[in-house]
């Protein structure tokens, strides 16, 4: 069965200030690393406000609406800025996860990769942060929950970046099993192994600055792949940050593209096992623009090559 790609050409007209590290050029590189893929090609839609309701209330919405500049740009925290464009960006990129649910859930596909921006992973409930505006994954994951009936949704996070934005969204959610590995310490200072939900459904795990695919291997395989399995989710969702490659200039771990491939290759035979091959992913960090596009790459041709 074919692996979808999905995306739209607003998300290149969210605009940051010149030196910022979530940039245009990000998104270019990953569509030029896949534009020779035989992959089926979607075109992201906006997404209805209903489905941002899931996981934010109306008013922050409504705000972060009503702060979009008509020219130049708006700061919104240190890290997170405003362009004109920056709402129809961000609502290509949640109606992106939207229909890659609809998709993989219907039997159109089995696999789905987001190329999108901003990223998600780190806007809380009613705090955009960390270049994120909304919680894409935890909105995918509510839409299948919400929309299609499923009892359990998994989301594996592996972005170098703790996804506080996924685990607060999703806290009080017994349906959903969020789990994140990142470097500590390192920004947003969340992710700690305490942090577990109001119902144990949240699993960090923290890794050293300076580890590698090492440890990064022994944790999932002693950790990760077991909670999977005992949740039997019917769903899985991938918060892909390719941040942790040794070459990125944000973090400190030393995680190759080899590691990424692994670990995608990894959880598709676990979503092989638990949920009829249904794996979503949606693109979060990755700063270092080669090393962003090669394991972009990686990623999604083990979403094929395990799709078929």
């Amino acid at each position: 069965m074919a692996t979808a790609l999905i995306t739209h050409a607003e998300c290149l007209e969210h605009v940051t200030p010149d030196g910022h590290p979530e940039r245009v050029a990000r998104l270019e590189h990953v569509l030029h690393a896949l534009q020779d893929l035989d992959l089926r090609r979607e075109t992201a839609p906006e997404v209805d406000e209903a489905h941002l309701r899931y996981v934010h209330p109306q008013r922050y919405i409504d705000r972060i609406k009503a702060g979009v500049p008509d020219e130049g740009l708006a700061q919104l925290d240190a890290d997170t800025w405003l362009s004109p464009g920056s709402w129809r960006a961000a609502s290509r990129a949640a109606g992106a996860i939207v229909r890659a649910v609809d998709m993989v859930l219907g039997g159109d596909v089995s696999r789905a990769f987001c190329a999108v921006r901003p990223p998600g992973h780190h806007a809380e409930t009613e705090t955009p942060m960390g270049f994120c505006l909304f919680g894409t994954a935890a909105i995918g994951a509510k839409h299948a929950l919400e929309a299609h009936g499923l009892s359990r949704v998994a989301i594996v996070d592996f972005d170098v970046h703790h996804g506080n934005g996924t685990q607060d969204l999703l806290w009080n959610e017994p349906r959903a099993l969020t789990i994140t590995s990142q470097q500590m310490p390192l920004w947003p200072g969340t992710g700690d192994p305490s942090e577990r939900g109001a119902h144990d459904n949240v699993l960090n795990i923290a890794f050293a600055p300076e580890s590698g695919g090492t440890e990064m291997r022994a944790a999932y395989e002693a950790q990760v792949f077991p909670r999977l399995r005992d949740f039997k989710p019917e769903l899985l969702i991938l918060s892909a940050g390719f941040d942790a490659h040794q070459d990125d200039p944000l973090a400190q771990l030393n995680w190759s593209t080899q590691d990424f491939r692994w670990l995608t290759q990894q959880l598709c035979g676990l979503a092989d096992e638990l949920c009829e091959r249904r794996v979503v992913s949606t693109l979060e960090g990755g700063y270092d623009l080669s090393s962003l596009a090669i394991s972009a790459r990686a990623h999604v041709e083990e979403l094929m090559e395990t799709a078929t």
